[in-house]
C-alpha cells in the first residue's frame, strides 16, 4: 500500500512541478519561452533568430471568427511597423489535413504563418482558447501574456500594448 501511495505522491509532485515551471515560464517580465516554427513558405523562425525584434506570437484558426476578425488589424500594424523591427508569427491550430484552408486565408496576409504541426511552442502551455497572442520585446522578455479574444486585438490595443516596445531600442 505504501508503494502505491509513494507512486501517487511522486506523480502529483511531478505534475505540480511541471505546471509550476510552465507558470513561471509565462510570467510577464520574465524571459519568453523559446519557440521554433516552420512557416508555410518554408522558413524556419525561432525566438533566438528574432532577437532584437518585437514579436507577436499569435495562435488562431480558420474556423475561429474572432481570430479572422483581428487578422486585418494585425496585417495593417505589420505593414506600418515591420521596418521598425516588428515580427508577427501566426500559428494555425489546424491539422495538416486543413493546410489548404489555412493557405487560402494566409494568402491575404504578409506576416509569417505556420501550422501547429510545424511549430514547437509547447512552453506556451495548452492553447485552449483562440485567438491567443503573446507579446515579446526586443530582448526576448514576455511583455503581454494571455491576450485573448476577451480583449480583442485592434489598432488601438496594438498601439497600447506593442508600440511602446517598438520605440525602445534593443539592449543586450
Amino acid at each position: 500500500m505504501q508503494y502505491f501511495v509513494r507512486i501517487i505522491l511522486a506523480g502529483v509532485l511531478i505534475v505540480t512541478g511541471a505546471s509550476q515551471a510552465l507558470a513561471n515560464s509565462l510570467r510577464v517580465g520574465a524571459a519568453a519561452p523559446a519557440f521554433t516554427v516552420k512557416t508555410l513558405d518554408g522558413r524556419a523562425l525561432s525566438l533566438a533568430s528574432l532577437h532584437g525584434k518585437v514579436v507577436l506570437l499569435n495562435f488562431w484558426a480558420t474556423w475561429c471568427p474572432p481570430c479572422r476578425a483581428e487578422m486585418p488589424a494585425l496585417e495593417r500594424f505589420y505593414q506600418l511597423h515591420r521596418n521598425e523591427g516588428l515580427e508577427i508569427i501566426a500559428v494555425s491550430m489546424e491539422d495538416r489535413s486543413d493546410e489548404a484552408k489555412v493557405r487560402t486565408v494566409a494568402a491575404a496576409y504578409t506576416y509569417p504563418l505556420a501550422l501547429i504541426a510545424n511549430a514547437e511552442v509547447e512552453d506556451y502551455g495548452r492553447i485552449w482558447r483562440l485567438p491567443l497572442t503573446f507579446v515579446i520585446d526586443r530582448a526576448g522578455m514576455l511583455r503581454k501574456s494571455d491576450w485573448s479574444g476577451e480583449q480583442p486585438i485592434s489598432a488601438a490595443s496594438l498601439d497600447e500594448y506593442v508600440l511602446p516596445y517598438l520605440k525602445t531600442p534593443v539592449t543586450n
